[in-house]
């Protein structure tokens, strides 16, 4: 007999989802049975080849275009999914950026671009979803966060302290909407293939590494099932799980 989906029958947002981690989690969900809405900013191509895949490999989505630093558009994208789907049972906030810097040279505008993606949008995000997940008294939201969020990165002061905002929101929210049935965990990857990482000095980075190797987004995919799809994860809730080839051991 074959076995059901874990997410049959489930809707599931994953925001910034048009290419790297975001398409990668966005894909795994599909397979996992969810409906996924692949959220995404301006890369409307992009989006779309997504959606094509998960459609491809027999599952169901679509995209769904929102800024998620802007509280309308935030609240336009929930209800939207709500009116089409007709319910939302698991959000990952993985949108994102990078403006990295030294302090004494960063300008405002990058420090604060920083702080409102990367964390007031997780915030926007997760206010908009949580009514509907408390309301159905269900839910699961994944926050992906970073192993710099938990060390500090010279140069990404911005980026190391909305990633540090993101871990701090995770734990407040798991402890407020438990009562309900819904959790919250984040993922903190490390190293991972892509674009921006291919353009750095790899030697010293994978010296840093015990596994000695870049991870993949396929394998911060996985980690985002897990908590999204597998029963085990039910008892889990304002944890950090670190995807990083043991880069930071605490």
């Amino acid at each position: 007999m074959a076995v059901a989906a874990p997410l049959a029958g489930q809707v599931a947002l994953v925001t910034g989802a048009s290419r790297g981690i975001g398409a990668a989690i966005a894909c795994e969900l599909g397979q996992a049975g969810a409906t996924v809405v692949v959220n995404y900013a301006s890369s409307a191509e992009a989006a779309a080849a997504v959606v094509n895949r998960i459609e491809a490999a027999g599952g169901s989505a679509w995209a769904l275009q929102a800024d998620v630093a802007d509280e309308a558009q935030v609240d336009s994208m929930v209800k939207a999914v709500l009116e089409r789907d007709g319910r939302l049972d698991v959000l990952v906030n993985n949108a994102g950026i990078t403006r990295d810097g030294l302090v004494m040279r960063m300008k405002t505008a990058d420090w604060q671009s920083v702080i409102d993606l990367n964390l007031t949008g997780v915030f926007l995000c997760t206010r908009a979803a949580s009514r509907a997940m408390l309301r159905a008294r269900q839910g699961r939201i994944i926050n992906i966060t970073s192993v710099v969020g938990l060390f500090g990165n010279a140069g990404q002061a911005n980026y190391s302290a909305a990633k540090a905002g993101v871990i701090g929101l995770t734990r407040s929210n798991a402890a407020e909407f438990a009562g309900r049935g819904v959790t919250v965990n984040a993922v903190a990857p490390g190293f991972i293939e892509s674009d921006m990482t291919a353009e750095l000095d790899q030697e010293p980075i994978l010296k840093a590494i015990p596994l000695g190797r870049m991870g993949r987004p396929e394998e911060v995919a996985g980690a985002v099932r897990f908590l999204a799809a597998d029963p085990a994860a039910a008892y889990m809730t304002g944890q950090v799980l670190q995807v990083d080839g043991g880069m930071v051991m605490r």
